[in-house]
């Protein structure tokens, strides 16, 4: 059945990948359409969301960054479909990384957890392998469908970067570390860990909730620098990247120190422009299970 599916999905995805920008876009507002009028995609957990972080906004206000976000929905994820045919040069033209030489200069003094968040478009961070010399990994999440997972890994890994699951990426950063290979591994780090199993509770756009501090565990114990990725969107179809260095001596300090900073860049980010985050995820969902000593 999963290869049927595939088989069936392959030349409908094949064919939006090769489609001039402009026929591309417009075929991307006939799914806002469909997603967001016909089908109503999640539209409550949306909803529910915006009303959770900004209690201070009116109906209206929610109504308009809703609507916005599910514009920006459509083309991001057609956006990662147009990466199967998509050159070297038309990324970088498309994604333009305003101070590479800020981590370059990192870069050549130790290996770099590269922090981002569901933000903009984060399916050509990849692309920032074209610019460096260092190894480059980018953790993500298995998909149950064989067949698309692969061609999600051949879609990230078109310009030379190396996908891992977050077990894959744990050994591969512990054993490049004893290897002395430098290398930089991308990781988003805004998801909603179980409850059971987080570390620490705290609060995310003013919401108390359990986050990951893996990468902060891994750059403490390592002496890994830590750089928080900002990605936003300059207009359709085009970014913007800076790298905003989080620590460089990761082993001096304090606990959650890394964390909350990233937390705060994130934070920071939404509020700009709250149409660009992926509001579709219940990241808020386990917000009455915070431990006492958390409270």
């Amino acid at each position: 059945m999963q290869l049927l599916v595939f088989v069936l999905a392959y030349p409908f995805l094949w064919l939006i990948s090769i489609l001039p920008f402009r026929l591309f876009y417009a075929f991307s507002d006939f799914s806002f359409f469909l997603i967001y009028r016909v089908i109503g995609y999640r539209k409550k957990v949306v909803r529910d969301n915006l009303k959770l972080v900004f209690p201070e906004k009116s109906d209206k206000e929610i109504k308009k960054i809703e609507k916005d976000f599910y514009r920006h929905m459509c083309d991001l994820f057609l956006e990662m479909v147009k990466t199967m045919h998509l050159s070297k040069a038309e990324v970088k033209r498309r994604y333009h990384i305003v101070n590479i030489e800020e981590l370059k200069k990192i870069e050549k003094k130790k290996s770099i957890l590269l922090a981002c968040s569901h933000y903009a478009n984060w399916e050509w961070n990849t692309s920032i392998n074209n610019y460096i010399d260092a190894k480059g990994y980018a953790v993500y999440q298995k998909i149950s469908n064989t067949y698309f997972d692969g061609l999600i890994r051949r879609i990230r890994a078109r310009w030379n970067t190396t996908l891992l699951t977050q077990k894959e990426a744990m050994v591969a950063v512990v054993r490049n570390h004893k290897n002395n290979v430098r290398a930089i591994y991308g990781m988003v780090n805004d998801q909603s860990p179980q409850a059971h199993l987080a570390q620490y509770w705290t609060e995310f756009m003013g919401i108390k909730a359990p986050v990951y501090t893996g990468t902060e565990s891994l750059a403490r114990k390592l002496d890994l620098a830590v750089v928080f990725l900002k990605v936003s969107k300059v207009k359709r179809g085009y970014y913007k990247a800076e790298f905003i260095p989080i620590s460089t001596s990761s082993k001096s300090t304090e606990k959650n120190e890394i964390t909350d900073r990233f937390l705060r860049l994130t934070e920071q980010q939404i509020r700009e422009r709250p149409e660009h985050y992926l509001w579709t995820h219940r990241r808020w969902k386990h917000r009455d299970k915070v431990p006492d000593e958390f409270l």
